[in-house]
């Protein structure tokens, strides 16, 4: 066998990544601090495979296993400021109802803060000064809207706190622990930014945004004097802005011409804004409070790529920082303030450590009407970028975006000998607000353009074999697949798609009830549902499916509150109904996406052997796969 050397390049792929590495759990990840600093909390496997809620004290190896989860493992915990609870969220088979569990690091006995049958719970705020006390937001007893509710951590006592009026979709929380500021929804597909004096005062508007602009609240200073603030108004990117709520006026504290403010870093205890990023490439700090300069600049050499600062103890004198690359697994350390230094907890996949990993590559090409998209390129290890049999993974939302950095389907793909391109379309969010409302009622048109323009320039560079490209996502990159093989069945040898909407006037139909307020925003950037019932049709794939010429795959959870299970239904009826080919993957305990390891095992071993088929790519073979939910249809 020839060897690469460093004058003689290496002209063949690495081994195959087993699935189980890319796809399966990871060893340990997403570690957060005590509020006292003294012990760490993470996510990892039990000897059944499950991920649970670990502890260990900081330094030792004590580590031990608080929650019991018999089924689909907890991915989304934090603790309690009073130091001895901590709480998860779980739902039941991806129907997204989640529940707010409360597991005593003590005694291990795991509480329901939120027993109520299909009600959806939404954690809303801690605060160090009210250490028993959590706020929550449960469409009980209206499913269609969130009120607040006060839980009692100590007797789980809960109590009415804050009425929705039916239109807000977000609440603010002000130092002392009260509702102060809220996003309300509008008829015109904007947003009020709403305040209160106090929890007996009236709401007064303080800005609307448009249908065009996007704004939020970020949190109230310690004086409440001030509110924070980020906005598209008067400007093309979103800034961060702090509004003086005595006088009304704003300042702009940290602004971008084309890149939307990504992150803030507010002090836990202080409430002061500390940085800000912008997400261009790749996420750039901009430091706000000079009093942590040193630290930014004392983190950011630990390791190359992006960092985070995850948590931080309340006296502030220890962080822990995740630092993510695009070949290799999230490296989390803690670090010192007062001696500089960092020490390294673990990495959450010490197995891909080993393994010769992609890198994926900023790019930018124009679209057909001259704007310019950005996207990121994978190419294999060890061949060269030409003629590669590709894969256009587009991202779900759509109004969000692809990033940089460690990407298990894109590494997955890359060694099997595929090119990856991720595009973010007109539409995405990030590129400031004109990007964002080129996409506007651009579903299957500009924004699906946006994507075959890729699929020209990959070609144009020699990098793509024009006869064996392919497209995937899930959600939106699942409607997008569905919008590729019916509107251009030309350009793509083989679609997956995953829980992606086949029908736009169902889709709408059948959005989950606390989806209501959005109503208006989905009628301005997608359709009006009740006056363009024609608009949304023709933009639906499921009335071209006799378009279609090459294989589809599609996979759905029964569950998915989201993108319901007859989307995927329906299509694979009518394909059926016209003698085109589909294959569909049906898991009856998953939502909006696939939680469980075994399901993800299974559905990317039967995408593999899809995507080889059609595009002569490497795959490991299926194998024997237990203890998936899968009901092929």
């Amino acid at each position: 066998m020839v060897t690469a050397t460093a004058s003689q390049p290496q002209t063949q792929l690495p081994p195959l990544i087993p699935r189980e590495i890319l796809f399966g759990n990871p060893e340990r990840a997403r570690p957060q601090l005590s509020p006292d600093g003294k012990l760490l909390a993470y996510i990892a496997p039990d000897e059944n495979n499950i991920l649970q809620v670990w502890m260990r004290t900081v330094g030792q190896q004590d580590d031990r296993q608080l929650t019991q989860d018999k089924k689909r493992g907890i991915r989304m915990y934090f603790w309690t400021f009073d130091g001895e609870q901590l709480i998860y969220l779980q739902d039941a088979d991806g129907d997204e109802n989640w529940h707010c569990y409360a597991v005593n690091i003590n005694t291990n006995i795991i509480r329901d803060l939120t027993p109520f049958q299909g009600v959806q719970a939404q954690p809303l705020a801690l605060d160090h000064n009210f250490p028993h006390e959590f706020l929550v937001g449960l469409n009980l007893p209206d499913l269609s809207k969130h009120d607040v509710y006060r839980i009692n951590l100590k007797n789980g006592a809960v109590e009415f706190d804050t009425e929705n009026p039916g239109n807000i979709v977000s609440w603010t929380v002000d130092p002392q622990f009260q509702v102060k500021a809220a996003i309300a929804a509008t008829a015109d597909g904007g947003y009020d930014l709403l305040y209160r004096k106090s929890p007996q005062s009236d709401w007064e508007n303080l800005r609307h945004w448009s249908a065009e602009d996007e704004g939020y609240a970020v949190s109230f200073s310690a004086d409440n004097k001030t509110l924070y603030i980020v906005g598209s108004h008067d400007a093309n990117a979103q800034r961060l802005l702090a509004l003086d709520l005595a006088t009304r006026q704003e300042t702009v504290i940290a602004e971008d011409p084309a890149y939307d403010v990504d992150g803030v870093i507010v002090h836990p205890t202080s409430y002061v804004l500390q940085a800000v990023s912008f997400y261009r490439d790749k996420q750039e700090w901009r430091i706000l409070d000079r009093s942590i300069a040193d630290d930014l600049e004392a983190i950011s050499q630990v390791r190359p790529g992006e960092y985070n600062i995850t948590s931080r103890d309340l006296a502030d004198k220890t962080w822990l920082v995740a630092y993510t690359t695009d070949d290799g697994p999230v490296y989390y350390y803690t670090y010192d303030r007062a001696t500089k230094t960092s020490t390294l907890l673990f990495s959450n996949q010490p197995k891909l450590e080993e393994l010769q990993l992609a890198t994926m590559q900023p790019v930018s090409y124009p679209a057909r009407d001259g704007l310019t998209i950005h996207g990121y390129l994978t190419t294999p290890v060890g061949i060269a970028a030409k003629n590669l049999p590709t894969i256009l993974l587009v991202h779900g939302g759509p109004w969000t975006r692809d990033t940089w950095g460690y990407d298990p389907e894109v590494q997955w793909l890359a060694n099997r000998g595929y090119g990856v391109l991720q595009v973010n379309f007109r539409g995405s969010t990030g590129y400031g607000k004109a990007f964002l409302n080129a996409g506007n009622r651009e579903w299957g048109a500009k924004m699906h353009d946006d994507l075959i323009d890729a699929v020209n320039w990959l070609v144009e560079q020699g990098i793509s074999e024009p006869q064996k490209v392919a497209i995937m996502g899930g959600s939106y990159g699942g409607y997008a697949t569905l919008a590729g093989l019916t509107f251009t069945p030309e350009v793509f040898a083989a679609g997956v798609d995953i829980v992606g909407p086949s029908n736009l006037i169902t889709l709408m139909q059948s959005i989950p009830p606390y989806w209501e307020p959005m109503k208006a925003m989905f009628a301005h950037r997608l359709g009006n549902l009740e006056t363009e019932p024609e608009f949304l049709k023709s933009r639906s794939p499921l009335f071209y499916c006799d378009r279609i010429q090459k294989p589809l795959l599609i996979g759905q959870g029964a569950n998915d509150p989201r993108v319901k299970q007859a989307e995927s239904e329906q299509i694979v009826a009518a394909m059926r109904q016209a003698n085109r080919p589909v294959e569909y993957l049906l898991y009856t305990d998953e939502g909006h996406g696939f939680a469980r390891p075994e399901n993800r095992l299974h559905f990317y071993a039967k995408a593999e052997e899809f995507l080889a088929k059609y595009l002569g790519g490497r795959f490991e073979p299926v194998g024997e796969l237990s203890g998936h939910s899968n009901v092929e249809k």
